[in-house]
This record gives C-alpha cells, sequence and structure tokens, in this order.
C-alpha cells in the first residue's frame, strides 16, 4: 500500500500532528510566514520544498524539482546537485521510459510521475515497469481527482484538502 506525501496548498496545520503522516511538500503558493511556521511545527516529520529557495530559507528536509522540460537532465542536476548537501530530493519526470531512466541515473531520493485521466492506463503501465526495472522508490502526483490505488508506486502526492476529504 502506497504512502502518502501531502502536498500542503492551504494555510493549515491540522495534518501536522497525525501519527500516519510522515512527509510534506509546501506548496510555493503558501505565505513566507505560513511555510516558517509549518516547518517549524513539523519537526519531527519531513518537509519538502517545491524550489530552492525555499529549502534554503526555511531549512527544510529535502526539495521536489520539475526537470522534466530539461534538455539535458544529467547536466542540469549536476548543477543543482552541489547545492542539496545531502538533502532529499524527489525529480518529476515525464511520462516516458527514456526520460525516467535519465532521471534515475540522477539517483534522486524518489522519482515522481505525474498522472491525467487522459493517458492514465499508459501512466499505470509505466510505473508497473518502473517498479519491475529500478530501485529507486516512485511516487505517483495525480494532477486531475484519479483513483490512484492500483498504481504501482511507493507514495502518492494529494493535496491537504483531498486527504481531509478521504480521510
Amino acid at each position: 500500500m502506497q504512502k502518502f506525501i501531502i502536498l500542503i496548498t492551504t494555510e493549515d496545520y491540522t495534518l501536522i500532528n497525525n501519527p500516519d503522516l510522515e512527509c510534506f511538500i509546501l506548496s510555493q503558493d503558501l505565505s513566507f510566514d505560513f511555510k516558517k511556521e509549518f516547518a517549524l511545527q513539523a519537526k519531527e516529520k519531513i518537509v519538502l520544498a517545491q524550489n530552492l529557495k525555499d529549502l534554503k530559507d526555511f531549512n527544510l528536509d529535502g526539495v521536489v524539482l520539475d526537470l522534466s522540460g530539461v534538455q539535458n537532465i544529467s547536466l542540469e542536476w549536476k548543477t543543482i546537485k552541489s547545492e542539496l548537501k545531502n538533502k532529499i530530493t524527489g525529480l518529476i519526470t515525464r511520462n516516458r521510459r527514456h526520460e525516467a531512466m535519465l532521471t534515475s541515473e540522477c539517483e534522486p531520493d524518489f522519482i515522481i510521475f505525474k498522472a491525467w485521466a487522459e493517458g492514465l492506463e499508459k501512466t499505470k503501465e509505466l510505473t508497473s515497469w518502473y517498479q519491475e526495472m529500478f530501485l529507486i522508490q516512485s511516487a505517483l502526483w495525480p494532477q486531475e481527482d484519479l483513483d490512484a490505488k492500483d498504481f504501482e508506486t511507493d507514495f502518492l502526492i494529494i493535496s491537504n484538502t483531498k486527504y481531509k476529504k478521504s480521510a
């Protein structure tokens, strides 16, 4: 069964103390003060940023980066990696086998596949293939309201508002 990574999209602290949740991503759209306070309150949890600035500003545990549009993923990664200094890293990849392989060669802590209703079966097939071929953990980040329980990924990224509705 997948573990949840909660994308915090609204200024809400209620899920911090939920013992079933261990990892959060702070949306880059949240206010500076909220991100700072959330990071302080969630010190026993893993808190990730969506950009390098937030990672540094709030001394977070790691970052989720989207390198899917980059021409040379490994070159871009080499530039970024020196700034991370043992931080947790999740890298978003396009839903293509070749790009998933290139992204995995960067050796992130986990790789993220986005999913839309259109192409859902193709994404499901890709995540199954990935789980068979790679040791790096994977996450599914549905971009629409989708049933993601049948996907073979280690993590499921959902917003705090969707988590509350499903709980």
